[in-house]
């Protein structure tokens, strides 16, 4: 780690990650605020309407935390790859702050109470508001999954988390089946898409260089 942090092309691009990652959050907040403010009415679901709600809580809010605990620990395991992860999640909170701010709708009229608490008051707009289309639990980790494809193990740690999500988010009402079913399908566009705004952070992931 010492020598890769005296590489200060590498040192810049993790910082310039983290940069872009706070100005991601910083979009995604005004955005679940503007479509949290102009919601309308909720709408009918097939899958929904069919389910009853479960108390998914604990599992949505701290299965998040264990989530980037793992990704944190994934950066320091090798740090030439932690710009290209910093920076497609940026990118990928980005658009999806973009496509929160197109449509507005209220949750499922029957759906679990967040319970306030020290995650859900330091990232308000993650886990409260209209912050429906599309779903960042499930699409978050596909990204990671996709990132990661040629790495098995890790792979499937990030798929096992993204399809748990996608269960939880659907068990709690906390999201219509929509949101669920397309975050996979906008994931992979901006999967593709990070290849290229980012192809320099990208070689470096693929190749495993601190320069």
């Amino acid at each position: 780690m010492k020598q890769h942090l005296k590489n200060k092309e590498l040192v810049t691009a993790i910082l310039a990650g983290f940069g872009l990652l706070a100005i991601s959050f910083a979009i995604n907040s005004y955005a679940v605020a503007y479509a949290t403010l102009r919601a309308s009415n909720s709408v009918s679901d097939i899958v929904l309407s069919n389910t009853s709600v479960f108390n998914v809580d604990g599992l949505f809010v701290y299965g998040a935390v264990i989530w980037v605990a793992v990704i944190v620990l994934v950066c320091f395991a090798n740090l030439p790859k932690a710009p290209f992860i910093l920076k497609s999640l940026a990118f990928f909170i980005t658009i999806r702050a973009f496509f929160l701010s197109l449509t507005h709708i209220n949750p499922y009229p029957q759906h679990i109470a967040i319970t306030p608490n020290i995650v859900t008051n330091l990232f308000p707009s993650f886990f409260t508001g209209s912050d429906l289309f599309f779903s960042g639990h499930t699409g978050a980790p596909f990204l990671l999954a996709l990132i990661f494809w040629d790495n098995a193990l890790i792979r499937n740690i990030f798929l096992g988390f993204s399809i748990v999500f996608a269960i939880v988010v659907l068990l709690g009402h906390l999201h219509y089946s929509i949101d669920v079913a397309s975050a996979y399908f906008i994931t992979f566009t901006i999967f593709t898409l990070a290849k290229s705004v980012f192809k320099r952070d990208w070689e470096r992931f693929k190749n495993g260089e601190s320069n």
